[in-house]
């Protein structure tokens, strides 16, 4: 008998048209012997959208506004088997949609609440590596507040680090909100833009020479595995917005272009991190990786990452030997598994 499975896209964060075109993929990889799929789109507005306004959306890769707000919805997915929370960013990846769905009892793909909300917000994630021994880069945090009454003490934190260094709102994700601050002069109008988007900012040091950046992806519950690592090049200072999802302004390479034992470490620290974190079904692993010293240090913990066709996270396992229409069967499997 087929199970049913809820796919729900967009969503309230600046990834929504990510979602669209990540939820474009997935809808036609599952196995129509398998499952029995219904998309539903979430607009920028957190309404859910109906069948013909769904569809218009995934078709044009914009939601239109209507549909129900999330409560009076919840509830039709009772009758689903699993629900595939396509979303990325706040109200998507952060344990907001994971508690919903928690609370209804419905299984859905992807980590739980702790899992999720810890791997969103930077500061916890930090934290929580730290605990576990995974390295970072120097880092400090600094609050909306202490920003208002306490200027002179938030720029003395990143005098502290150096410059140049990055000032990061802690719960944003997509680069959204990322400033280079390369002098002094600079470091007020980031920490403006960082708090207009967060009451939480992260200051973050960056290693003394220009680090290669390395991806690695995690697939399983209690039994994780580790793809082979990739890595993204590109002239931009850093991976912005921009270089991110504007076609050919970054290319990847998998493997990494790296020695076996650096691979290695890259991926068992991955593994460290996605246990510590509680993460479950699957996560994109971000390090940097400085060749001069042998450096690495975890950068960031995806829950959720894109999914079309040519993301990293599916590329990565398609490298492993497993396509992306067994790789999205296998996260609706977990999903059942681990719920």
């Amino acid at each position: 008998m087929k199970k049913r499975i809820l796919l729900l896209a967009g969503g309230q964060s600046g990834e929504h048209e990510v979602s669209l075109m990540s939820a474009r993929s997935v809808l036609a990889a599952l196995p129509r012997d398998q499952f029995d799929v219904t998309p539903v789109v979430i607009s920028k507005q957190g309404r859910w959208l109906p069948p013909t306004d769904t569809a218009r959306a995934l078709e044009t890769g914009e939601a239109q506004g209507g549909g129900d707000l999330v409560l009076h919805r919840v509830a039709s997915a009772e009758g689903y088997d699993a629900v595939f929370p396509l979303l990325h960013g706040p109200m998507g990846e952060d344990g907001t949609i994971q508690g919903l769905l928690t609370l209804a009892g419905i299984p859905f793909v992807g980590s739980g609440v702790l899992g999720s909300a810890a791997s969103m917000d930077k500061v916890m994630t930090k934290q929580v590596l730290a605990s576990a021994g995974v390295p970072q880069v120097a880092w400090k945090l600094a609050t909306r507040r202490d920003w208002k009454d306490r200027p002179e003490s938030v720029k003395q934190s990143a005098e502290e680090l150096g410059f140049p260094l990055f000032v990061k709102p802690a719960n944003l994700g997509s680069s959204v909100g990322i400033s280079k601050v390369s002098r002094p002069e600079e470091l007020t109008a980031a920490l403006d833009l960082a708090f207009s988007l967060d009451r939480r900012v992260i200051l973050e040091a960056m290693t003394r020479h220009k680090p290669r950046e390395v991806e690695v992806g995690i697939l399983g519950n209690d039994a994780p595995i580790a793809s082979p690592v990739g890595e993204l090049s590109f002239d931009a200072d850093f991976y912005d917005y921009e270089t991110k999802y504007t076609a050919g302004r970054a290319q990847m390479h998998i493997p990494a272009r790296l020695p076996q034992d650096v691979a290695k470490r890259v991926r068992d620290l991955a593994l460290t991190a996605f246990r510590a974190l509680d993460c479950a079904g699957l996560s994109r692993v971000d390090f940097f990786y400085v060749e001069e010293t042998g450096e690495l240090f975890l950068n960031e913990v995806n829950t959720m990452p894109g999914f079309t066709t040519t993301s990293m996270y599916p590329k990565l396992f398609e490298a492993a030997g497993i396509s992306y229409s067994d790789l999205v069967t296998r996260l609706v499997n977990l999903a059942l598994e681990e719920r």
